[in-house]
C-alpha cells in the first residue's frame, strides 16, 4: 500500500488500511504529541481509532514540541 506521507511517497505492507493509530505505531509515533491531516482534513485526536488511511491517501503529520 502506497501513501503520500508529508509529501513524500511512503510504501507499507499489504494492501488493506488501517486506523491513524495503527499508522502512528508503525512510524514510532504512538503516545507523541502530534497532528494529523487525513487527505486535507485535519482529525482530533480521539478520531485517530476511527479514521482509515487507505492506499492513495495523503497524510501530514508534524510532531508538537516544546521549546524556549
Amino acid at each position: 500500500m502506497k501513501i503520500t506521507l508529508n509529501g513524500q511517497e511512503r510504501e507499507f505492507e499489504g494492501d488493506a488500511g488501517f486506523s491513524v493509530s495503527e499508522m502512528l505505531e508503525k512510524l514510532e509515533l504512538f503516545g507523541h504529541p502530534v497532528l494529523v491531516e487525513l487527505d486535507g482534513e485535519a482529525l482530533l485526536r480521539n478520531e485517530f481509532d476511527e479514521r482509515e488511511v487507505s492506499d492513495g491517501a495523503t497524510v501530514e503529520i508534524v510532531r508538537m514540541v516544546a521549546g524556549g
